[in-house]
């Protein structure tokens, strides 16, 4: 019987859906003294000590590698993909459902989020005007040297005005798998080469911001096939901060 499962990612206790083919499950476990949930990222083989820097990919890569499934996907405890038939507005009866999974992967490798849009920056400008840029143009070395096939996606989406960020995606089984194995062989090495200790406060998280970037490069190399899917908070955003910041950012931010 096919089995499919919805992570959410969730550093701290917080009201999420825990029934059916949703699973919450705690990131960054080894650093917490009391468990959040009763699945956690360090449990099997893990690398949950490293959620500082990893974010919620410690919780994504304990899925990967120690729960029985055909299907994977991940939500996060703030943010959700919805079903397509059903209004925006975030609601535990409004997430999407497994029958909708089905029906989209049968023709699609990928449900992703819908793309955010830059429109004034690249993906690359961006990420240099929000973070340190050795840690993308690393990257960018790693994967000339070790997936060379891959450099022509790579510089392509690093020209791109628009990508699917998040670090949300549902898959099958070897899709996933492959996807990441190919992102963390990368992060891994990536993380050989930089300095962590030059690396403070949100630059810390910097495997999580690098690892956004590489989901549509993996994708367009292997001629993978997706669909974008509705997704919602469960927070109210402060879009003025975000603007605010945004702009902050392109005129006098990190190179």
């Amino acid at each position: 019987m096919k089995k499919t499962i919805i992570a959410i990612l969730a550093h701290k206790p917080y009201d999420v859906p825990n029934e059916g083919i949703y699973l919450p499950l705690e990131v960054g476990a080894a650093l917490h003294e009391k468990p959040a949930f009763p699945t956690r990222d360090n449990e099997g083989d893990n690398i949950s000590e490293k959620n500082l820097s990893f974010c919620e990919l410690t919780g994504i890569y304990f899925a990967y590698k120690n729960l029985e499934y055909d299907v994977l996907g991940f939500d996060h405890y703030r943010r959700y993909f919805l079903d397509r038939n059903c209004q925006r507005k975030m609601r535990k009866e409004t997430l999407l459902r497994e029958e909708t999974i089905d029906r989209l992967l049968e023709d699609h490798d990928f449900i992703l989020p819908k793309k955010r849009h830059y429109y004034i920056e690249s993906n690359y400008s961006h990420y240099i005007h929000a973070h340190k840029r050795e840690a993308l143009d690393k990257t960018g070395e790693i994967i000339s040297e070790v997936y060379p096939d891959y450099v022509p996606a790579f510089q392509k989406h690093m020209k791109a005005r628009s990508g699917h960020y998040f670090n949300m995606f549902i898959g099958r089984k070897e899709v996933v798998k492959g996807y990441l194995d190919f992102m963390f062989d990368i992060l891994f090495r990536l993380e050989k080469q930089i300095n962590l200790d030059e690396y403070q406060g949100e630059d810390r998280r910097v495997f999580g911001f690098v690892s956004e970037l590489l989901l549509d490069v993996y994708i367009q190399t292997n001629h993978l096939t997706f669909v974008d899917q509705r997704y919602a908070f469960t927070e109210k955003q402060n879009w003025f901060k975000k603007i605010f910041r945004f702009v902050a950012r392109k005129f006098g931010g990190k190179r």
